[in-house]
């Protein structure tokens, strides 16, 4: 009898190892598969019990949470949400995040180790700490500013301050609303189809995924290039410029939409826009020297996060002389961000020095102790001191007394270049409008903030479009709200 006992003993025994073994491969070594299997609910209630931390602009939170009363309990809300949609992103239980959203998930949700001073009893406990907050470097005075410039037209603007790289302002046109997406159910898919349709591309946000040609804006990179390579020593002499100019090893002219551009300088060139003087000097400079120039400004790099992603500017490295000449001034396959090209603007007004743009300052916990400051970097050296500060010369005279008089402020030093890039089969597109610059108060020591503003609708007259028209009245209205704002 007591035989059989011990036996029962050791198959008990035998069937609790059995047990343990089976817990321990399911909390360990296959956790994470049960964990992400879309039938696992658990981890989505979980992530939604409490509400998540907020996005601030200027202190004050620009998102919030509702509470659904559903399985997933707290919805994302939105303050202004067309304003600040392409820097907060939206933050959706059914198509998950994006932007600022997304890059700073762990702090928002509670699930960044840094919100606690101990995570490990929040892992033991199987809780977490309360969502934290992301404050971005966004002024509220300057998105607006840039939002209610645009009014509706596609296009999108970029600020940035020069001596920092904080991101002052980013506007994006037309917008939508993230509340819409924030939920679950057939309104919150409904509302994801219309948005996906919709031709405007509201949820594209142009000032850091489009890609646009650049036109003149770009010749101030091919006058950076000249001077730092000794192609132009003298600004303002003449050139030998033809125009129309003929495009290297071919039978084609290029044209000014300016008048006095034959034998122009590049003082001249740059005041009134010149296409064939600053394309010359583009050929002069050489493709070696101009892929060098771009890429030091940051075309071509790909690996750009302000913390989101942005799309790679481009500046070809394999072309044909009359190409190159194209490139000079922004045109052929030349692409650039709108926050690329402020940061062209940023570079001459610091001195030749590109901060990395970026747009959180901090994160926090929810009682606003500190968890992540940003580091303020320098991204690369785009020029010579020497070059950038003969660039705000030139910038400046193009506000004084040049194609871009519409930026000029009164009590503030103004420096800006046109641009009106042609696209499109043939060039039959609406032209694209664009005006980068830069603004200081007279008597401060450094610029603050540098702007970059493209202008795409489509409904506009043709003959309407230009940077100083449709642009420039819009970065003015960004510089003065960045300037009051200091």
């Amino acid at each position: 009898m007591i035989r059989y006992i011990r036996w029962c003993a050791y198959f008990c025994a035998l069937l609790l190892v059995a047990l343990l073994v089976n817990i321990a491969r399911v909390q360990v070594w296959e956790s994470a598969a049960y964990g992400s299997n879309p039938a696992n609910k658990r981890s989505a209630i979980e992530r939604y019990a409490e509400p998540r931390g907020d996005v601030l602009v200027d202190g004050r939170p620009v998102t919030g949470s509702r509470d659904s009363g559903q399985l997933l309990r707290y919805e994302r809300t939105y303050t202004d949400g067309p304003l600040y949609a392409p820097v907060t992103g939206f933050s959706s239980q059914t198509y998950g995040t994006s932007f600022v959203e997304r890059a700073e998930d762990a702090v928002l949700s509670g699930t960044d180790p840094g919100l606690s001073a101990f995570p490990l009893w929040y892992d033991l406990a199987r809780g977490r700490p309360a969502g934290g907050d992301a404050d971005t470097t966004v002024r509220a005075a300057v998105q607006r500013a840039a939002y209610a410039g645009l009014a509706g037209k596609r296009g999108a603007v970029a600020a940035v301050e020069p001596a920092t790289g904080k991101i002052l302002a980013l506007v994006s046109s037309p917008s939508y609303d993230p509340s819409v997406l924030s939920g679950t159910g057939a309104g919150v898919k409904e509302a994801w189809m219309r948005l996906n349709a919709d031709p405007a591309k509201p949820m594209l946000n142009r000032a850091l995924r489009e890609t646009y040609p650049p036109g003149s804006t770009f010749k101030i990179v091919t006058a950076a290039a000249a001077l730092d390579a000794g192609v132009v020593t003298d600004v303002d002499a003449p050139t030998e410029t033809p125009d129309p100019y003929p495009l290297p090893g071919t039978s084609t002219l290029l044209p000014n939409a300016a008048t006095g551009c034959q034998d122009a300088s590049m003082a001249e060139a740059v005041q009134w826009s010149c296409n064939t003087v600053m394309a010359k000097i583009g050929v002069r400079v050489g493709l070696r020297g101009m892929v060098e120039a771009a890429e030091r400004f940051g075309f071509n790099d790909e690996g750009l996060r302000v913390p989101a992603w942005v799309s790679r500017s481009n500046f070809d490295t394999d072309m044909s002389r009359d190409q190159l000449a194209l490139s000079s001034i922004g045109q052929f396959n030349t692409k650039a961000t709108p926050l690329q090209m402020a940061m062209v603007a940023a570079a001459v007004a610091n001195g030749g020095e590109v901060k990395t743009p970026y747009l959180v300052d901090r994160t926090t916990q929810d009682d606003g102790d500190p968890v992540r400051r940003a580091d303020q970097r320098t991204l690369t050296r785009a020029m010579n001191p020497a070059t950038a500060l003969r660039l705000q010369e030139l910038m400046v005279k193009v506000v004084e007394d040049g194609t871009g008089k519409n930026a000029a402020i009164p009590g503030a030093v103004v420096g800006g270049k046109t641009g009106t890039a042609q696209h499109g089969v043939g060039n039959a597109g609406t032209p694209y409008a664009w005006f980068i610059s830069w603004a200081k108060a007279r008597g401060a020591p450094l610029p603050a903030v540098a702007v970059a503003v493209v202008v795409e609708d489509a409904s506009a007259v043709r003959g309407d479009i230009s940077g100083n028209g449709a642009a420039a009245p819009i970065a003015r209205a960004v510089m003065r709200a960045a300037l009051s704002a200091r």
